[in-house]
C-alpha cells in the first residue's frame, strides 16, 4: 500500500537527501538512488504547491455579500 503524500514530511525528506548528498561519502549507486528520490519528491511538492495556490482565494465585499476572487485576479 502506497504511503499517503504529506507535504511537510516530503520537505523534511528532501532536506535529509540534500544533507546526505552534500557529504559526498555515499557510493555512486546510493547517490543516484537518493537523487532520483529527491527529484520525485520535488515534482510532488511542486504539484501540491500548485494545487494550494489554485485554492487560495480572497474574500471581498460586493453588493450581494462576500465574493470569492481567485488568487491570480487579485494582482490586477
Amino acid at each position: 500500500m502506497a504511503k499517503k503524500f504529506v507535504f511537510e514530511e516530503s520537505v523534511a525528506r528532501l532536506e535529509e537527501i540534500v544533507e546526505l548528498l552534500s557529504r559526498g561519502d555515499a557510493p555512486l549507486d546510493k547517490s543516484l538512488e537518493l537523487f532520483e528520490e529527491g527529484t520525485s519528491l520535488i515534482k510532488k511538492c511542486g504539484e501540491a504547491l500548485d494545487k494550494a495556490e489554485q485554492k487560495v482565494t480572497r474574500l471581498v465585499k460586493s453588493k450581494e455579500g462576500p465574493e470569492e476572487i481567485p488568487f491570480e485576479e487579485e494582482a490586477e
